[in-house]
Formats: C-alpha cells, sequence, structure tokens
C-alpha cells in the first residue's frame, strides 16, 4: 500500500490522483470507469481550490478588493470567510477520498475477496460527496460570481488556472464518452481558445508589455477562465441532465464568440491596446525574442489560426481582398517557419532584423483582430489597405534577408496550365446549366450570363484552331493566356456567388475584358498562317483504338532468361540457412518485371511452402510493411490492421514463417531501415527460406548480408531492344522491310534500357509509319539515360500526347508510389475533375475507358490486374513515370503533392488547385494551419497496408475549401460525418470513411453530387440513406468500399412510389430486408431505370444462417432492368430469381438453393462470367444441362461443397478461364474441358489432389489438340 502524508493542498489533490492511479494499476480493469470519474472529479475541483487561495492571499496582501456591489454581494469580510470555508471543504473531501480509499483496499487485501466489494461503493460514495459539494457549495453559493469580483490580474496565476482548466477541457473531449460529438467539438475549440489566449499574454510580457495595458488583457482571460471552469463544473457534475449539456454548448460557443474572438469592440479594443503597446515597449528585445522563439511562434501560429477562420468562414471574398489576404496568410506562415523550423537561421539575423520581426508580429496582429466581416466581404478601408500594403512590404524584405527558406510565389492566385481547354469546357457547361435555368439562385442577370457565355463559345472554338500555333506566336500565346485568366477568374467568381455572394460589379468587368478580348480574336482570326511543318507533325499523331488489348503488367520479359534461371537457381539451391538473394540496377532496366517472373515461376510455387510480395519504396512504415506480407499469406489480416500493433503483427508473421520454407519478395528497396524494421520478424530454420529484393542501390545487399552476391542487372543489348521494340510495335507480326532500319535506330539510341524502349515504343505506336524517321531523329537528340533516367523520353512521350489526355497522365501523381490505382474509381476522379470530354453517342465512362486504353497503349500507364468482363480492373506507373508526373504537375500548378506530417510546412504554392496528401508515417492525430479557399479538389490518398492518416478535426475544417469539386478522405476514419462536408454545394466527387450510421439529410445540399462512396473500418456497415437521397438527381454511383465488406446503403421506404425517379443511377451497393418489406427491392429498383452495377445484400441479421433457407420460398424479379449488366446478390437464401436477359456477369453467395435452380442461370443468353461463392448452391452434386451456358467466358467456383461435377462439351463452347478455390470435395472437373478449345487459363487453390489431377489430365489434352498456352495454376493441395 502507499503511505499517506499530509501536505499542501495542491499536494492533496496530485497526491489522490497518484494513489487513484496506483489502485487502477493494482486492480483488474473493472472499476476502471469508476476510478477514471472519481479522477475526474477531484481535478474539476482542483482550479477551483488553487483560485481561492490565490484570491485569499491575493486579498490578504492588497487588503482591498476591486468594487462590487455591496448591497447584493454582502460584506468583503463575510466573502472571504466563505471563501476560505468552501476551499477547507474541498481539500478535506479530496483528503477524505484517499483515506478512504486506502481503508477499503486494506480490508478488501484481508478479506482475500475475489470480487471488489468494499472498494466499488467507497468509489461511488465519493463521487456522490463531490457532486453534493457542487449542489451545496460551489453551485448554491454562486461562488463564480463572487470569484469574478476577485480578479487577480497576475500573471503567474493566471496561466496556472488556463493550464489546469486546459487539461480538463483534454480530458473531457478526449477520453469522456458520455458527451456527444457536437459537445465535444465545441470543447476542443474552447481548449484551443485558452491556449491562443496564453500565447498572447506569453508574446505581450516578452514584448515588455506591462502596468494598465498587461493588467487589462490578464484579468479579460481570468475571466474567461473563471466563466470556462464554471461550464465545465457544470457540464461535470451534471453530465445525466440532457437539458443542461445542451444548454452549456449554447453557453460555450457564445463565450468563444463574445468573449475570446476580437468581435464585440471591448475585446477587440482590449487586444488592439496590448500589441500598441508592443510595439512601444523594445527594451532588450532581441534578447527576448532569440530565447523565447517557440513562444512567439505559438502567438504568430494564433493569428494565422485566426486570419485562417475569417478565411473558412467567409470564403466568398472579393478575388481582390482574397488575394491580399493570401498573400499575408503566407507571409505570416513564413514567419512560423522561420522562428519554429528555421531557428539556425533566424539566429543569424542582425539586431535590427530581429526587432523588425517583432514589430511585423504584433502589426499583423493589429491588422488580424482589426478586420471586420464586412470589410473582408466589401473591400478594406483605405487606411487597412496601406497598412495592409506596407506590412507585405516588410514581409518581402524579412523573407529577402533571410533567403529561400519559404518562398512566397508571385501570385496568391495563380492557376493550372494543364487542361485548359478541359477547363474552359467546364465553365460553359455551368453557363449553360445558369443561362437556362429560371430560379434567382445567383446573383446575376440572365442576359449577363449568356452574353459571356455567347463569347466565351467563340473564344473556346478559337482556342481551339491555335492549340498549336500559340507556341510559335507570341500574340497568340499572349491573347490565350490572358482569355483562361479572365476564365478563371469568371469561374471563381460565379462558384462563390452561388455560395450566396452578390459580385455583379466584378463580373461587369468581366464580361467587358471577355468582350475585348474577342474581338481581338476576329481581328486576328483571318491572319492566322498554318506553319506547314507544324501541321506535318500534328498530323503524325493517331488515338489509340478503344478496343485495343493491352497487356497485363510484368508479362513479356526478353533477353533475360539466363538472369531467370540463375535468380531461380539461387533461391532454391545453395545454403539451408536463410539466405538474400539481390537484383539491383538502375531505375527502368527491369527489376521488378525480372522478380515477377521469378516470383511466378512454377518451379518457385512448388518449391516454398509461403510466397508473399512486399513493395517497400522510399516512404514505408514497420506496420505497413509487415500488413503487406501478412495480407499474401492470409488475405483476412488485413481486418486485424485497425486492433492490432506493429509488435502484435510482428509476432503474428513470426509465427507463420515459423517451421516453413517461404520465399519473400521485397521490391524497391531504398535502404537499410527497411530490412532492418522485418529482419526479427523472418525466422532462420535453416530449412532453405529466401529473400529476394530488388533496388536501384548497389551496395545495399552487402550492408545486409557480406557475403551475399546481388545479380547486376544488365542493359539490354541492341538485338534484344530491336527485339523487345518488335514484340511491342508489332506483336507476333514481322517488322515491315521498309521500317526496319528506323526501327533498329530507335533501339539503339535507347541504350539498352527496357523502359526507354516501352516509352518510345508508345510514342511511335500513336505515330503514322511515314513519319517515323521523323520521330527517330528527334528522339536521338531527347533520350539522355545516364543520370536522368529517360527523364528526357518522358518528357518527350508526354509533349506528344493530345491534350486531352494530358491531365489524366498527371492526375496519376496524386496517388503514392509503386501505388495499384483502382481503375473505376480513377475513372469517376477524371470526369468529377471535368477532364473527359463529351462525345455523342459515348457515355463520358466509354470515353474515360478509351483515354485510359490510350495511355496503356503509349506504355505510360501499366494494367496490374484484368476485370472478368475485359477492361482493366487495376493500373500502375512505373516509379519513374510517377517521379515525372509529381514533378510536372508542380511545374504546371496542375496538382500540389504533400505529406501529412508536412502540412504545417507545406513547400508548395500558396493557392493550389489540387492538393494531394499522403498518409503519414508516424502516429497520431495531424495539424495543419494551411488554408486553400481556392482549392478544387482535396484528396487523401488510401494508406497503404494500415499507415495511419490522422487529421484533428479543426485542420480538416481548414483544408475544406467551400469551391472543392472532388473530396477523397481516403482510409481516415472520421469519427462522424464532418458537417463541414454538406456546405460544398459544388462537389461532383465525395469519398468517406466512417463507421456509424445516418447519411444525414443535408447531404441532398450537394445538388452536383455525382459519385458517393463510403466506407468503415467493420466488416458489417449498413449506412441508412435520408428521404432527401430521391432529390439528388445527378447522382451516378452509389458505393460502400470496400468491396469485400458485407455492407451497403439502405434506401428509406417512406412514400417509395410517390418519389422521383434517380434518373442516371448507374452503380449501387444496397442492403434491403426482404422478408420484412414485403415488395421493397422491386420497389426501390424500379426508381432506377439506368442502373448498370448493382450489389445487393439482405439486411436481416441472420442473412447467413442455415435456418433462413427455410423461412423464405419467394420469387425475385428483375428482369425490368434492362440496363443491368453485372449483379451480385449476397445472403438470400431461399429466393429464386428472374433475372434479366441482357445480364452479362453474376456474382452469387449464400442463396441456399438446389442445384437443379441453377438451370434459370445457365439460360441467360448474355452471360459472360459466374462467381458461384459459398453456399450459393447446396448439394454434392451438379449436372449441367443440355444448351446451358452458351458465352459463358469465366467460371468461378469458390467454397462450394460439391462433390460431382459434369457437364458436356456445349456448355464450354466459350469457356477462357476456370477458377475453383476451396472445393476441398470436388474429386475431378469435367473431362470435356479438355476439348474446349478457348480455354486459356485454370487457376485451382486449396482443392483435393484427385480434382488437380484431372486438371492435369486436361491440360495434357490441350497441349495434344495444339494448344500450348493453356496455363495451370496450381497451389496448397489438400490430399
Amino acid at each position: 500500500m502507499m503511505n499517506i502524508s499530509s501536505g499542501s493542498s495542491t499536494s492533496c489533490f496530485d497526491f489522490a490522483l497518484d494513489h487513484l492511479d496506483w489502485i487502477d494499476k493494482t486492480l483488474d480493469s473493472e472499476l476502471d470507469h469508476y476510478i477514471w470519474k472519481l479522477k475526474m472529479g477531484i481535478r474539476i475541483l482542483k482550479p477551483f481550490d488553487l483560485y481561492i487561495r490565490k484570491c485569499r492571499r491575493w486579498r490578504s496582501n492588497q487588503f482591498t478588493c476591486l468594487e462590487y456591489d455591496k448591497e447584493e454581494n454582502g460584506d468583503p469580510k463575510s466573502d472571504n470567510l466563505r471563501l476560505s470555508s468552501i476551499s477547507f471543504r474541498i481539500q478535506d473531501l479530496v483528503r477524505g477520498i484517499t483515506h478512504g480509499l486506502d481503508s477499503a483496499f486494506f480490508r478488501y487485501i484481508q478479506s482475500s475477496a475475489s470480487d471488489h466489494s468494499d472498494i466499488r461503493p467507497e468509489l461511488a460514495r465519493f463521487e456522490e460527496n463531490m457532486r453534493l459539494l457542487f449542489d451545496s457549495d460551489i453551485k448554491e453559493f454562486n461562488i463564480i460570481s463572487l470569484l469574478l469580483y476577485y480578479s487577480l490580474g497576475d500573471l503567474q496565476p493566471v496561466m496556472d488556472f488556463i493550464d489546469l482548466i486546459s487539461e480538463n477541457l483534454r480530458h473531457l473531449y478526449g477520453t469522456c464518452y458520455e458527451f456527444d460529438k457536437d459537445l465535444k467539438i465545441v470543447m476542443r475549440t474552447l481548449q484551443e481558445k485558452l491556449m491562443h489566449l496564453k500565447s498572447f499574454i506569453r508574446f505581450a510580457t516578452l514584448q515588455g508589455v506591462e502596468g494598465v495595458q498587461l493588467k487589462d488583457l490578464l484579468v479579460h482571460v481570468e475571466v474567461v477562465a473563471v466563466n470556462t471552469a464554471s461550464l465545465i463544473c457544470r457540464l461535470w457534475f451534471q453530465r445525466d441532465d440532457e437539458q443542461v449539456c445542451n444548454e452549456i454548448n449554447t453557453e460555450i460557443s457564445q463565450a468563444i464568440q463574445q468573449m475570446i474572438v476580437p468581435v464585440d469592440p471591448q475585446v477587440q479594443e482590449t487586444y488592439l491596446h496590448v500589441l500598441t503597446a508592443s510595439k512601444l515597449s523594445r527594451s532588450s528585445c532581441t534578447f527576448v525574442m532569440k530565447e523565447n522563439k517557440h513562444l512567439v511562434a505559438k502567438f504568430i501560429d494564433y493569428l494565422l489560426h485566426s486570419l485562417m477562420e475569417l478565411l473558412v468562414y467567409y470564403t466568398s471574398f472579393l478575388v481582390l481582398v482574397k488575394d491580399q489576404m493570401l498573400k499575408l496568410h503566407d507571409g505570416v506562415k513564413f514567419l512560423v517557419t522561420l522562428l519554429s523550423k528555421q531557428q539556425e537561421k533566424f539566429d543569424e539575423l542582425n539586431d535590427k532584423m530581429k526587432d523588425l520581426i517583432g514589430v511585423v508580429v504584433s502589426d499583423a496582429g493589429i491588422l488580424i483582430f482589426s478586420l471586420s466581416v464586412n470589410e473582408m466581404k466589401e473591400g478594406v478601408c483605405k487606411e487597412t489597405d496601406l497598412a495592409l500594403s506596407h506590412l507585405l512590404e516588410v514581409l518581402k524584405l524579412i523573407i529577402a534577408e533571410v533567403g529561400h527558406i519559404y518562398p512566397l510565389p508571385s501570385s496568391s492566385l495563380s492557376f493550372p496550365k494543364t487542361n485548359e481547354l478541359g477547363s474552359l469546357d467546364f465553365l460553359l457547361d455551368t453557363l449553360k446549366e445558369l443561362a437556362g435555368s429560371t430560379a434567382d439562385s445567383i446573383a446575376f442577370p440572365n442576359n449577363q450570363i449568356r452574353t459571356i457565355l455567347e463569347d466565351l463559345v467563340f473564344l473556346r472554338a478559337f482556342l481551339g484552331n491555335i492549340v498549336e500555333q500559340r507556341s510559335q506566336n507570341g500574340k497568340l500565346q499572349t491573347l490565350w493566356s490572358h482569355v483562361m485568366k479572365v476564365a478563371y477568374s469568371v469561374e471563381l467568381e460565379i462558384d462563390s456567388a452561388l455560395l450566396g455572394d452578390k459580385h455583379e460589379h466584378c463580373v461587369d468587368a468581366f464580361a467587358r475584358d471577355i468582350q475585348l478580348m474577342k474581338i481581338e480574336a476576329e481581328e486576328i482570326y483571318d491572319s492566322i498562317r498554318y506553319d506547314a511543318e507544324t501541321l506535318r507533325v500534328t498530323k503524325t499523331t493517331i488515338h489509340m483504338p478503344s478496343q485495343i488489348v493491352a497487356p497485363i503488367f510484368n508479362e513479356a520479359l526478353v533477353g533475360l532468361n539466363d538472369e531467370v534461371e540463375s535468380i531461380i537457381d539461387r533461391l532454391v539451391r545453395g545454403s539451408s540457412q536463410l539466405g538474400i538473394v539481390a537484383i539491383v540496377g538502375m531505375p527502368g532496366l527491369g527489376k521488378t518485371t525480372l522478380a515477377s517472373k521469378v516470383y511466378g515461376d512454377p518451379s518457385i510455387n512448388f518449391h516454398f511452402h509461403i510466397r508473399a510480395w512486399c513493395t517497400v519504396s522510399q516512404v514505408y512504415s514497420k506496420h505497413n510493411l509487415l500488413l503487406q506480407i501478412l495480407c499474401a499469406i492470409d488475405s483476412g489480416s488485413y481486418d486485424q490492421c485497425h486492433t492490432m500493433n506493429e509488435d502484435d503483427f510482428a509476432a503474428k508473421l513470426y509465427q507463420q514463417l515459423k517451421g516453413k520454407r517461404y520465399v519473400i519478395v521485397l521490391d524497391d528497396v531504398w535502404d537499410i531501415d527497411g530490412w532492418n524494421l522485418l529482419k526479427h520478424s523472418l525466422p532462420d530454420d535453416c530449412n532453405g527460406s529466401r529473400v529476394l529484393l530488388t533496388s536501384r542501390f548497389h551496395n545495399l545487399s552487402l550492408e545486409i548480408r557480406p557475403d551475399s552476391k546481388p545479380l547486376h542487372l544488365r542493359p539490354l543489348t541492341d538485338k534484344e531492344s530491336l527485339e523487345l521494340l518488335q514484340k511491342k510495335l508489332f506483336a507476333k507480326e514481322d517488322c515491315p522491310a521498309t521500317l526496319s532500319e528506323v526501327v533498329l535506330h530507335v533501339a539503339k539510341c535507347c541504350k539498352g534500357l527496357p523502359l526507354a524502349v516501352v516509352l518510345v515504343a508508345g510514342i511511335l505506336a500513336t505515330t503514322q509509319q511515314d513519319c517515323w524517321e521523323e520521330v527517330a531523329r528527334r528522339l536521338s537528340s531527347t533520350i539522355f539515360v545516364e543520370n536522368e533516367h529517360c527523364m528526357k523520353t518522358l518528357e518527350y512521350s508526354y509533349n506528344y500526347l493530345p491534350d486531352y489526355l494530358k491531365p489524366c497522365l498527371l492526375y496519376l501523381g496524386a496517388f503514392q508510389e509503386d501505388q495499384n490505382i483502382p481503375v473505376r474509381k480513377l475513372l469517376q476522379l477524371w470526369i468529377s475533375e471535368g477532364f473527359v470530354r463529351r462525345i455523342e453517342g459515348k457515355s463520358l465512362e466509354d470515353v474515360a475507358d478509351n483515354y485510359l486504353m490510350d495511355l496503356i497503349g503509349r506504355s505510360l500507364v501499366m494494367p496490374t490486374q484484368r476485370r472478368s468482363l475485359g477492361g482493366i480492373k487495376v493500373c500502375r506507373i512505373h516509379d519513374l513515370v510517377h517521379e515525372f508526373c509529381v514533378e510536372k504537375a508542380k511545374e504546371e500548378n496542375f496538382l500540389g503533392i504533400v505529406n501529412v506530417d508536412d502540412l504545417h510546412t507545406f513547400p508548395g504554392p500558396c493557392n493550389p488547385h489540387r492538393l494531394s496528401i499522403y498518409p503519414s508515417t508516424s502516429k497520431g492525430p495531424i495539424k495543419s494551419r494551411l488554408i486553400f479557399p481556392n482549392l478544387r479538389s482535396l484528396l487523401f490518398v488510401d494508406c497503404k497496408y494500415g499507415q495511419q492518416l490522422d487529421l484533428d478535426g479543426s485542420s480538416l475544417k481548414f483544408l475544406l475549401s467551400k469551391l472543392l469539386r472532388v473530396l477523397d478522405l481516403g482510409e481516415m476514419l472520421c469519427r462522424y460525418f464532418p458537417r463541414e462536408v454538406l456546405f460544398l454545394v459544388h462537389l461532383r466527387y465525395l469519398r468517406i470513411n466512417w463507421n456509424f450510421g445516418q447519411i444525414p439529410s443535408a447531404i441532398a445540399n450537394l445538388s452536383r453530387l455525382e459519385t458517393l462512396a463510403v466506407g468503415g473500418s467493420l466488416v458489417r456497415t449498413i449506412f441508412l440513406l435520408p428521404n432527401a437521397i430521391w432529390n439528388m438527381k445527378t447522382l451516378k454511383h452509389l458505393v460502400v468500399f470496400p468491396h469485400y465488406r458485407v455492407g451497403g446503403l439502405e434506401f428509406p421506404m417512406d412514400n417509395v412510389e410517390g418519389s422521383p425517379d434517380l434518373e442516371h443511377l448507374e452503380t449501387l451497393c444496397l442492403v434491403i430486408d426482404p422478408s420484412s418489406q414485403g415488395q421493397s427491392l422491386q420497389k426501390i429498383l424500379s426508381k432506377l431505370p439506368s442502373i448498370r452495377r448493382l450489389t445487393c445484400a439482405n439486411g436481416n441479421d441472420n442473412w447467413h444462417s442455415e435456418a433462413s433457407a427455410g423461412n423464405h420460398n419467394g420469387i425475385l424479379v428483375l428482369d425490368y432492368l434492362s440496363h443491368l449488366e453485372s449483379l451480385e446478390m449476397v445472403g438470400f437464401a431461399g429466393y429464386e430469381f428472374v433475372f434479366p436477359l441482357n445480364l452479362r456477369k453474376l456474382t452469387i453467395s449464400y442463396n441456399r438453393q438446389p442445384w437443379s435452380k441453377i438451370s434459370a442461370i445457365g439460360k441467360l443468353p448474355n452471360l459472360e462470367v459466374l462467381k458461384l461463392c459459398p453456399f450459393s448452391f447446396v448439394g454434392e452434386e451438379w449436372e449441367m444441362e443440355e444448351g446451358e451456358f452458351q458465352n459463358l467466358r469465366c467460371l468461378e467456383l469458390l467454397g462450394l461443397d460439391i462433390r460431382w461435377w459434369t457437364a458436356s462439351c456445349d456448355n464450354f463452347c466459350c469457356l477462357e478461364k476456370l477458377v475453383l478455390l476451396n472445393c476441398f470435395r470436388l474429386e475431378e472437373v469435367p473431362s470435356c474441358l479438355g476439348e474446349t478449345f478457348t480455354l486459356d487459363m485454370i487457376e485451382v487453390t486449396s482443392c483435393h489432389e484427385s480434382a488437380v489431377n484431372s486438371m492435369k489430365k486436361i491440360q495434357q489434352e490441350q497441349m495434344d489438340m495444339g494448344n500450348k498456352d493453356l496455363k495451370i495454376v496450381i497451389a496448397e493441395l489438400q490430399k
């Protein structure tokens, strides 16, 4: 037991808290909640005792107090006695808790009791005593009003008081689950505001402010702190009263606005007087500034926060005012960087410059605190404008003196140089919508909109005709730039007006400017002369056909067969100890391609019990690497990534590998640190396990294992380069004799670098053959292989792209290096961004898919996974292409990229158009004080294998520009649906990850939303849609992610018949309970006339049970869905279906129908893909009937309890792929598969050995028929 000693009042609180901690650690977790509540109550009372004692001490020293109404408040002497009495009772109660618990704990030890019957009542009794003290002394005697009359105005007590209250607020909003999210938000905001006030006081004292000016600020902060203490106390001891909690929520918000934010004139005057005094008190400022840079930086951060709040809550300011404020924002941010991150630079400055920085900080505070909302909307007054201009000039002077630590861009309002015509088309669509609208939702007259629209339509056509000529004509380039700048500004003004602001006079000016540009364009239109050379070159480019068949990444390998055999030999032979085999070489040589070829070789699959692939890259974490390997071994590991830490994963991986012979590929390793994070999880059981790594650093494998012998990957010979180039250009056909010389010349130019060969092939493949010599001539002067690693070739490939493909390629830089990119998501993003141009007779999705195939055909994008129905499911780009995209996107101001850890010092443009945020490798919430009011797209990149992306709520609020069109929150798990999102009326794409519940009805505010993707970390998450969802006419995709989770969106059933149709909805993940809602499924689907892809899960909690199959025998009729192509049904046990005849892909699980019912599926005339998952059909025998499955191309049987399967040849007349997974009891596959000429691949995993033998027999029959290309992949036999 702990020894109990008496001491000061402060130590009695600390001792009680320590004692409770000791009891908590000694006993089991059953008492955790009781102890936590008791500790919270002690923390709540501690500031009151501290403040009462300070008040009494102050009175003793001063012999007086501030004036107050004696008639209402009584005699000061009696008030002092009352305060002394309350302080004594608080301390006595706290000491009593310590003694009482010690006695109870002693009785518990003596009794050897198995429960805590002696301790739990004591904990509850002490908590009740604290509540009674609050009711009788603090609340009833109105101690708060009394304390406010004894304002100390003394520096240190006020600071201590703020610290205690701030700590209590952190405990309440951080660890207390009894308060709702809205109350936690305001408590967090209040805590931040208190810390801001503390930083203000610190800055003022550092600047030498004292006397009346400082006392006024201290008294004001003291009043705020006492009121906050009162609110916290009421909240805690009356937390069970919902009405009180709601009242306190409102009171906190009012306190922030009326007492802290400088809106109230008296508060503003107090702040400004202190800052003015800080400029006048300059004694020993330089020394103070040098020794306390961090404190000054905190105050500047407060100023930055205040300025950001103005810009966030009032984003629709005049462009000129916004530009000024953004420049001020960047200047203030520079000072934070200088004082907190670049301290050595500050120390090198002379004393005069350091003094100047102190003055600038004060001036910035005066300016920010004096700004009013009306000024921000209507334009700052002349005096403020002059002060702002002067301040910006001084900031430029400081920046010039310091150097280029954080250089300011030349203009805050800069625009992307890529996709300019696409952006103009986007604006024209908006103008056409407004011109055809009769609603008064926008402030601009309809005739004004029509005039701008007509002039811009002419200018768009004009610009389209001078695309090639503008780079050679200065006048055309100037006009082009002017048109685009004005168009972007018009777009900003109109989109801001749609948010509610009125700026008719701005648009008047733009309309006049556009008219003048139209006149100028008309004058030079007839004088345009097309340069013959330009025309000739532009004619050489051709578009890739949309039906192009893209080879899957790593499929082709030329000239490295010897290397493949050598690596396989080193992996399967040699020492029994854990061995390291390294492939090293410069980027673009094909290291990953070679490793992938080895990894997929049948001899490797046969020799090793376990194979795993892990991509390391430049940015990684231990958690990430471990989870990648575990997921390769067991896909279920991903579900545990939120519940296990790194040590758990390391231990689990060790156990999974222990005793087994394994091979692990570590691809793209940059340093030894990645290996050090993994090595202790890789057991060496002397059984021949291996690690195969690829790296561009030759000595890395020697650092890991000095006796290792890395394979230095050689460049291709000229002959091999020629072979690869011809393979890319002509496939299996011969190169025409007329082109052989130029093709050989191009192959030699590539200097043996496979990536250069592939890129050049992409250029030639999209160029008319009679122009290949010209292309070869240009390539000869641009390919540079040494230090720049193909960058010149990439630049040439990029310049050769049609303008509409350039933004699509650069956008891939938004994803992480080596990241697999889901194609469907990518295409939806392209469309939402406005990159995809409308083509008559084609959907935007089809056009976007053609764009992707074009980029693949040019070898700039690599497909990594196909869809069962054809097309590409997943793609990626080479790391060099990624590097190029990132740099080019930055250069063109197209896209800013930042790691979440670096948000507070983002070095990119101050006002980016798009921002991609990479996940963190550290832990804990990330704070940002960045604001980008004109931001159109914000993407939080998907965390790879459990990487954390935790951004605190206020930082997210700042990043959410009201002009956003695309918001992808990635894997960042939101605790609630962010309210700020509901005001982003321009959103077209929204992806949000959150576990709970009801989607707010205010989602209907997002009237332009096309894609809504929601997800959570739970295996089964159901999201309830509001009734307002029926009014969202633009919706195309309503989906949940990740796809493998059994969840979906549940529609409201109130008045479905009377609701409007969602005419454009194409993709839906639906959850519904057909047993309780009658014909609800048909009712909902009848409102979706355009649905193409549908996933439908049973919402009944017992959907997966075997008993549920006997409870239903209904028929679900779906044949009216005339556009439906892909359907997945999960959990409709016992139901039969009437499917639409146009269905091309069908996935079924947990349907539990007998095999005799499958004929309804077999007769579908257009069915190409069928996936039968666990319990889709039950029974031991499946006998396929004649005439069924005539067009089936892909058949997957997953986890079925089937033993016998019979079929005839005509059942498989079109079959290309067969997949068998976990069909443990299946004895053999139909022998007629041996006569199927179309069969390309059979994949077998965890199936019976007899079934595998029947597969091998079929392979032999196929070879006898001349089909030597049939691939059979076998893993994990069951004997």
